[in-house]
């Protein structure tokens, strides 16, 4: 029996939102929360920002924003279990963005930390400097969000279940699976042995002895392997080293003075690269909401992303400078039997970890190899909810969402090369290649991959309404494209996703089209405006569908979809 069946004679459990599984979900909300405020010092110094400050200054708010949206999406879980009479009701997992995380640091801290360096400011200055263009950046997103927070359940209701859970399965293969495959097989002897004890007990079902917790057993396992490796000497494997620790950091709470308002000019120039990633979100909320649904969990999705939006907004004005987002872990979550208790775990320890300040001993000692499987994991189960939940005749639908996810793949390697810092030391870049079908072929590959989220969304959105044979709706949505596109929200040939206004501003202007790629840009905005226009002359055209032909359509829905939310 679902649990939506359920009557109101059934009584759940006082404790119902605390199980076993809940020890799966935390260790993978968790540590993955914990790795991103590392990854978010680590960049940091990279560009000369000390260390301390980070710890004492951006790390605790950034925390506090985590802390805050985890615990309200907990008491809303434990609200709609109450409401509803279940027991089996999952949380939905909030954290840091990791696109924010990369973009934020290396497009607009870095940068702004090393022009005030080169501006005659000291380190200390510089590093306050720029602390305060950060907030500003991180608040500016959670007002954006706020604003567009209400419009969620009417995206939702519009958009076919392809589209969302499309864009969706393209980030769980990508940036959930792929990229953590890479640190396991970095480390191929404990990462394997981790990645089978937790594949096997969360997707084949298997039980450890004692029926030990997945993942608590690959850490404990694959962790004594890798520090056995460590003992032994084996090349590759070093005991971590761990800086320092500040306790009790009081420094951030120098933002609730107010000391960062007269930053706001020179935050400007870089709201149109920060801007994009706060709307990524809110089509990643609205994705996590049909996401859970597809689970069982049905969500407002205004109330989703109103819950990560004020946590932005509050992260901000508490000195954080990375924005949070609903994670889009649900269904994997829900799967390894995780309630709502995880969440709440996870916001303790996170917001103590920033707050208190032993975050890095945790990421320093727990080893990466032995917790990444559960990333695996979350990606795998969410693709295939993600055709589960979806109408068969629209499984072409989701694969073609994926598409512009492998150019972001594809691109992170060339980023990382040309972004070395003695590649930068030596003047290369993208831009100074010669000519041919190298540079070419880059430039695609940029123009695809940035804003992939949505225009994977729009693509198979597009295809899933000419599947219903609604060419009309198809060829509205490819001029929507060709409108985003002039604006740099999909197909930006900028470094970094930046928006832009064509023409109406100089290539100086933070909100400047460089001239070489003008034409590329506007060629892209013809072609989605004239193949919109084509599908709705070509609807004039299409013959009235039968009987015979809705039944066969019909034919293709997958068992049980009734259960769930229908395609728009």
């Amino acid at each position: 029996m679902s649990g939506a069946e359920q009557t109101t004679d059934q009584k759940s459990p006082a404790i119902w939102w605390a199980t076993t599984g809940d020890i799966n979900a935390f260790f993978g909300l968790m540590l993955d929360n914990v790795a991103g405020l590392l990854l978010m010092t680590a960049l940091l110094a990279g560009f000369g920002l000390p260390a301390e400050f980070t710890v004492t200054h951006m790390v605790p708010g950034t925390a506090l924003g985590v802390m805050l949206g985890d615990i309200a999406f907990f008491f809303i879980a434990l609200r709609m279990g109450r409401r509803q009479n279940r027991d089996d009701v999952t949380a939905m997992p909030l954290g840091l963005d990791t696109p924010s995380t990369f973009g934020m640091i290396l497009l607009v801290l870095g940068p702004a930390f090393l022009a005030a360096r080169a501006g005659g400011m000291t380190e200390l200055e510089a590093a306050r400097h720029t602390w305060h263009i950060g907030i500003w950046c991180t608040v500016m997103c959670g007002v954006l969000k706020l604003i567009l927070a209400p419009f969620g359940q009417v995206v939702r209701d519009a958009i076919p279940r392809a589209g969302l859970l499309g864009s969706l399965a393209a980030i769980a293969l990508v940036l959930i699976s792929f990229f953590p495959l890479t640190h396991i097989l970095g480390s191929p002897l404990p990462g394997l042995l981790a990645l089978v004890m937790v594949l096997g007990t969360l997707i084949a079902h298997l039980p450890l002895p004692g029926r030990t917790p997945g993942t608590l057993g690959a850490l404990i396992v694959a962790g004594s392997v890798y520090y056995l490796l460590c003992l032994l000497g084996v090349a590759g494997y070093e005991f971590p080293t761990t800086q320092p620790t500040v306790w009790f950091p009081t420094q951030w709470m120098e933002s609730w003075q107010g000391t960062w308002w007269g930053a706001f000019p020179d935050a400007v120039p870089f709201l149109p690269f920060v801007l994009p990633f706060a709307l990524a979100t809110v089509v990643g909320g609205i994705d996590c909401t049909e996401s859970a649904a597809s689970a069982g969990d049905e969500y407002d999705a205004r109330t989703v992303l109103g819950v990560e939006a004020v946590a932005t907004f509050l992260a901000g004005l508490s000195g954080g400078v990375i924005q949070t987002t609903p994670y889009i872990g649900h269904p994997a979550y829900k799967a390894m039997g995780g309630r709502a208790a995880y969440t709440l775990a996870t916001a303790l320890l996170v917001g103590s970890a920033g707050i208190v300040g032993y975050f890095a001993l945790l990421n320093a000692w727990i080893p990466a190899p032995a917790v990444y499987p559960i990333l695996v994991f979350v990606g795998l189960e969410i693709t295939a909810q993600t055709f589960t939940a979806t109408p068969r005749k629209h499984y072409a639908a989701v694969v073609i969402a994926c598409l512009p996810a492998l150019a972001y793949l594809a691109m992170s390697l060339p980023d990382r090369i040309f972004g070395d810092s003695l590649m930068l030391a030596g003047g290369h870049t993208m831009d100074s290649l010669v000519g041919g079908p190298l540079k070419h072929d880059l430039q695609t590959l940029r123009m695809l991959s940035n804003g992939f989220i949505v225009t994977g969304l729009l693509w198979s959105w597009t295809l899933a309404s000419m599947i219903d044979r609604k060419l009309i709706r198809a060829g509205v949505v490819m001029l929507g494209a060709a409108v985003l596109t002039c604006f740099g929200v999909m197909h930006s040939p900028i470094v970094g996703n930046r928006l832009f206004v064509p023409f109406l501003f100089g290539e100086s202007s933070s909100l400047g089209l460089p001239g070489e790629h003008v034409a590329k840009v506007m060629e892209y905005v013809a072609g989605y405006a004239i193949t919109g226009g084509f599908l709705i002359a070509w609807s004039w055209f299409l013959p009235k569908p039968s009987a015979a032909d809705d039944s066969e359509r019909s034919s293709h829905e997958p068992a049980g979809l009734s259960e769930v939310k229908p395609s728009s």
